[in-house]
């Protein structure tokens, strides 16, 4: 197979890996959001439910927990399709290691910030969406940043279940035509050229935060 074949072959399972970072981005933001939100406010039995939430998704590998999606629950009649067991094991496992940045960046808001909106008379939600969040979302978008980079990697996890992404295509074509060299060199730089796409989006976004929403403190 010459070297065009192999690029263009990759290529599109370079957009199956697209696809699913996606799709389970925005699922990983949501569960850290909510999970995190809840974390610091909700009543004590919510905060337990979010804490059993992140714990077992840190706590076990990310791999089992596609496994258990994709394989174990149609044991107990919830059938789902390789490509939605690939975003929600992702994005759930992702999620989990987001709560705890979204916990830190509201908790390392000054205290001054909390004190002037009480005096202000604001309210607990004008308090969280009007000061407090504005400035703990620019300290978050650095370490979302790292799990988004980590939630490309970990993209190759769902070739084991047969999900025609980069990996598996990269995988098959090198049983069939040995040319090992070839195949993972151009699937590194594939992966590369994603990550780096990744990277150029959350630095505008940081630097557009940084300039606009970062200026939402008090004084």
């Amino acid at each position: 197979m010459d070297f065009g074949e192999i690029v263009s072959v990759l290529f599109q399972g370079a957009i199956v890996t697209v696809e699913i970072v996606a799709m389970a981005l925005p699922l990983a933001v949501l569960m850290a959001f909510g999970f995190g939100l809840i974390r610091l406010y909700a009543p004590a039995p919510f905060k337990q439910i979010a804490i059993v939430y992140i714990e077992f998704f840190r706590g076990t590998s990310a791999l089992i927990q596609l496994y258990w999606i994709y394989f174990v629950l149609p044991f107990f009649g919830i059938t789902i399709d390789a490509m939605t067991a690939a975003v929600v094991a992702l994005g759930l496992n992702i999620g989990a290691y987001g709560t705890e940045v979204v916990r830190g960046a509201i908790q390392s808001v000054p205290k001054g910030q909390y004190e002037a909106s009480i005096a202000l008379n604001f309210t607990s939600s004008q308090r969280l969406w009007r000061i407090i969040m504005p400035q703990a979302l620019v300290n978050m978008i650095p370490p979302f940043g790292n799990l988004a980079i980590e939630l490309v990697k970990a993209t190759s996890l769902v070739s084991l279940i047969t999900i025609g992404d980069l990996t598996f295509r990269a995988k098959s074509l090198a049983d069939t035509t040995l040319q090992v060299g070839e195949i993972f060199g151009v699937v590194l730089l594939f992966y590369f050229v994603i990550a780096q796409c990744l990277v150029f989006v959350i630095r505008r976004l940081e630097r557009h935060l940084s300039t606009g929403l970062g200026r939402g403190g008090i004084g």
